[in-house]
């Protein structure tokens, strides 16, 4: 039974500090950051917080006295734990009542049905289990902790011994974390993808056309194409469709993609897609996009789809496989691959494509979304393509970790924002949103056009390690069409919420977040390759086709 003493002495054992500061995180967690939350990530959010900045304060009551510093006695610290105890309350309270406006100003925004509550009681309940959770972790690591340290202190100073039992309390957790449960729940995150991945849909045949990767005659066995790969060459406009709608002749699009079972070795695969592209005519199209692919190997439609419709469907598109996972778990497992990928792939078809009479073959360009483009990016060093420069790049969703976008989004104009930055004249590479590239002051562009689409509420662009003690340039007024006004920097905690928004932004509507619309890759790929024979009229209403076909199909991996 519960009695008074028992609550006594609870409550005098409680730290003071520790109660404010993981309020202050609660509080903190429910304001907005870039994408909508529902009441349970918000809970998980709110309640991991609040043990981050209640093991902050125990960390200072801890310190304080080991430096044998003078305490409060028994009763002033019973007042002051109550005291601070009602303006925890008030200050939970206030921002609870909040929470709901806070996530309407995104959703706002966003063009979403506004939320009439943020269910606060079932926001708390989530929290205070989340936060008993992490607080029985906690107390598990310091009995390891006190354990260990009591079998070293027979052998050296009790100070010495408590700090190499908190190291290697710290090591084992570390080890079994990495070791046994991360390195499990990748191994059984690959299987599972590699069986989805294998598996066939019904509802997709093989293709009987011999220009068709996958068919019959085709280098490329349609066992080892994969899902996405599947899905990649039997899905898009055809030739009659792009014809129906522009009114002029079309050709039939060629997509050329390369499973990891086509072959044991990055090298091998691209080699095998250059061979594919010979065989189907590629080098013989308009243009040629060397796609790099999410780290599922899924392809954006939506970029595609509307590049063929521009012009004509006289393109050819090639990419190759180099991962089963969804792409954050591709970057931490296994970020290597995806470059290697790429750097294979599009070595290949440079150096077959630079022997090409220059009047006699394709133009030659990238693209990739999201870890696509970061790998994308890679794969093209600028000096071995000065004496022979392709045409240009579209580059979507590039995740905050892409090392060329971060030079140019760094070295931006003075008084250009971070989130649509200008850099220099324009004439190399532009950024744009869904309004466009934000500026008309633009030299003409030279002989590469870089064009990197990003979307200000992208939380897979925009997450930075350093915001958890600085608060990002993007946030700095004006900003982003698509970004709450409400939005604050906090330290640590505005770090987290931005993790947690990198998790669900595929989880906005299409055009925000992480979710890329076929109306603003339109745009884009006008500026890249020219708009052709096309005029403002019918580029709309190629926007409203391709955003009703397209609408269900933007999610991916």
């Amino acid at each position: 039974m519960f009695s008074v003493s028992r609550w006594l002495n609870f409550w005098r054992s409680l730290s003071g500090i520790g109660l404010l500061l993981g309020t202050l995180f609660f509080a903190a967690a429910l304001t907005p950051t870039l994408v909508p939350r529902t009441y349970l990530t918000q809970g998980v959010l709110a309640g991991a917080c609040f043990a981050l900045g209640y093991g902050v304060g125990v960390f200072w009551r801890w310190l304080w006295a080991y430096l044998e510093l003078p305490e409060p006695g028994e009763k002033l610290r019973f007042r002051a734990n109550t005291v601070i105890a009602v303006l925890c309350a008030g200050v939970a309270l206030y921002f609870l009542w909040n929470t709901a406006a806070w996530q309407n100003s995104i959703r706002q925004l966003m063009q979403m049905e506004p939320v009439t509550s943020a269910h606060p009681i079932k926001l708390t309940f989530i929290a205070l289990v989340t936060f008993v959770a992490l607080l029985a972790l906690a107390r598990f690591f310091r009995e390891v902790a006190y354990f260990v340290t009591a079998r070293i202190r027979r052998f050296v100073p009790r100070r010495v011994a408590n700090v190499i039992g908190a190291g290697l309390a710290l090591l084992l957790f570390w080890l079994l974390a990495n070791d046994m449960v991360f390195r499990l729940a990748l191994e059984a995150a690959d299987s599972s993808y590699r069986q989805y991945d294998e598996l066939i849909e019904p509802e997709r045949p093989q293709p009987t056309s011999a220009s068709k990767t996958g068919n019959s005659a085709s280098l490329i066995a349609w066992d080892d194409l994969g899902r996405a790969g599947r899905e990649f060459v039997t899905t898009g406009p055809s030739a009659e469709a792009i014809g129906a709608f522009t009114q002029r002749p079309a050709k039939e699009p060629i997509r050329v993609y390369v499973g990891l079972n086509a072959a044991g070795t990055a090298d091998e695969r691209a080699r095998l897609a250059l061979d594919e592209l010979k065989r189907v005519g590629a080098f013989e199209r308009k243009l040629l996009v060397v796609i790099t692919p999410t780290g599922t190997g899924w392809i954006d439609p939506a970029a595609v789809d509307s590049l063929e419709y521009l012009q004509d469907g006289d393109v050819a598109s090639v990419a190759q496989q180099y991962s089963y996972l969804s792409s954050p778990l591709s970057l931490i497992a296994e970020p290597e691959y995806g470059e290697e990928a790429a750097r294979a792939l599009f070595r290949v078809v440079y150096a077959y494509w630079t022997t090409l009479p220059k009047d006699r073959r394709p133009l030659l360009y990238l693209h990739g979304l999201s870890l696509g483009a970061m790998n994308s990016e890679k794969s093209a060093q600028l000096f071995e393509m000065l004496g022979d420069p392709i045409a240009g790049a579209l580059w979507s969703g590039p995740p905050f970790a892409s090392r060329g976008w971060r030079r140019i989004t760094d070295g931006r104009n003075e008084g250009s924002p971070a989130w649509l930055p200008q850099f220099r004249d324009g004439s190399f590479v532009r950024f744009m949103n869904q309004e466009g590239l934000g500026t008309s002051h633009l030299a003409p562009w030279g002989p590469m056009r870089v064009v990197y689409l990003q979307y200000a509420s992208d939380p897979v662009t925009f997450f930075d390690y350093r915001d958890l003690y600085r608060a990002p340039a993007w946030m700095a007024k004006p900003r982003g069409p698509d970004v709450s006004p409400e939005l604050t920097w906090y330290p640590i905690v505005t770090m987290l919420q931005l993790a947690l928004d990198m998790a669900v932004a595929t989880a906005t509507p299409m055009g925000h977040g992480h979710v890329y619309a076929p109306e603003h890759y339109v745009d884009a790929w006008i500026e890249v390759t020219g708009a052709g024979p096309w005029t403002p009229d019918a580029i709309m209403k190629l926007k409203q086709q391709l955003k009703v076909v397209l609408a269900d199909e933007n999610r991916g991996g």
